[in-house]
């Protein structure tokens, strides 16, 4: 496990044991300590590996559904243990196709999940914290303000209890799936849990979705973003910019006051990148505050030399928040000038508008009655 007491004593976390109630939940368990669990309670090793590859390859959450154990061991297992506590609170279809999901955890806290689908893949949009406290100012999330880091089931199960709602037990997926960390939360600021799941949510004995196929974004965390080239399994990294200039992400963003950009660039610089790969740069488009010509241009120059693209996303507008979205001409006229420039860059659709799409809104509604 890689610490560093830098970013560990950004904010105050809650371990595992205080987050732990009555039944074990298995969901989260690596295959060492499922089996760990198995010898515990005087079962056979060979049970474990069936059992992890029940939930993570079949997404089986309830005993009654794993056959290969006898009505005993079920029932054994059901009195000591729980597959997944999480559950879906409420669920809210698009009419493109999107669904967005609240989940109630076992404390009462709640966060949210989002299936965009398209025609040769499908993306889940995943949570890594309960609220976030990064206070960025375009961002909705920001509201709850952090409540408590999700443990490495709470980020697993999303994954597993969306696909389950989309497909039936053991059907396997008839599209590419991508997982992005992009939901409440900053995953670099609940790093061991976060790697733990991604190393879950990719093993080929399991879920076995590729790390080429993950991409964790992070507004920054400089200090964390070194410690996630070193990791073995290593997701796709996109860095949340929005902004060229220190002074306008420093008032955007205000962690970028901690970790400016020069030491961010200096890290993206130092990312270890497979072959083609590019770092994501997201770039959230505010009419009048980062849209103008001149933040393009500002913005080539600031990523030139690295192996980047860029994404520019229009701006969901909420009442709550005090930004307008870019029209859709500024954002294609933004766009021109760093493709002209040699900047790969590319519109993300708005998906699921219907259904409250900007991030955080949903827990935010949710919690204060809004």
């Amino acid at each position: 496990m890689i610490v560093n007491k830098e970013v560990s004593s950004f904010v105050q976390l809650k371990s595992d044991k205080e987050l732990s109630i009555q039944q074990k939940e298995l969901v989260g368990m690596d295959l060492a300590a499922m089996r760990q669990f198995f010898k515990e309670i005087g079962e056979q090793p060979f049970r474990a590996t069936q059992l992890y590859r029940a939930i993570y390859k079949h997404r089986q959450t309830s005993y009654e559904e794993i056959t290969e154990f006898s009505k005993d061991l079920r029932t054994k297992l059901s009195s000591l243990s729980v597959v997944i506590k999480q559950q879906i609170d409420r669920k809210f279809n698009s009419e493109d196709g999107t669904r967005r999901y609240l989940f109630k955890l076992f404390d009462g806290r709640e966060i949210e999940s989002v299936w965009i689908p398209e025609t040769e893949r499908a993306t889940i949009c995943i949570s890594s914290q309960v609220g976030c406290p990064l206070a960025c100012e375009f961002c909705l999330t920001a509201q709850l303000k952090l409540k408590r880091n999700l443990s490495v089931g709470e980020i697993v199960g999303q994954v597993i209890t969306v696909l389950s709602d989309v497909y039936s037990i053991k059907q396997s997926p008839d599209r590419q799936i991508n997982i992005v960390m992009m939901g409440m939360g900053e995953p670099l600021l609940n790093y061991d849990n976060v790697t733990a799941a991604i190393r879950l949510i990719s093993d080929n004995e399991g879920m076995a979705i590729s790390t080429k196929h993950i991409t964790l974004s992070t507004a920054g965390i400089v200090p964390r973003i070194y410690d996630l080239g070193k990791e073995e399994t290593r997701p796709k990294l996109a860095i949340s910019l929005t902004g060229a200039t220190d002074e306008l992400r420093d008032r955007l963003m205000p962690i970028n006051r901690r970790y400016p950009l020069k030491e961010l660039l200096k890290a993206c610089q130092e990312f270890p990148l497979k072959p083609r790969e590019k770092i994501t740069f997201e770039y959230v488009m505010l009419k009048d505050v980062t849209d103008s010509d001149v933040d393009a241009r500002r913005l080539v120059k600031l990523l030139s030399g690295l192996q980047a693209k860029v994404n520019l996303i229009p701006h969901n507008p909420a009442e709550e928040l005090p930004f307008e979205s870019s029209s859709h001409e500024r954002v294609l006229a933004f766009q021109q000038i760093l493709v002209d420039r040699g900047l790969p860059a590319f519109i993300r659709r708005p998906r699921g508008q219907d259904i409250f799409a900007a991030c955080g809104q949903l827990a935010a509604k949710s919690s204060t009655g809004m």
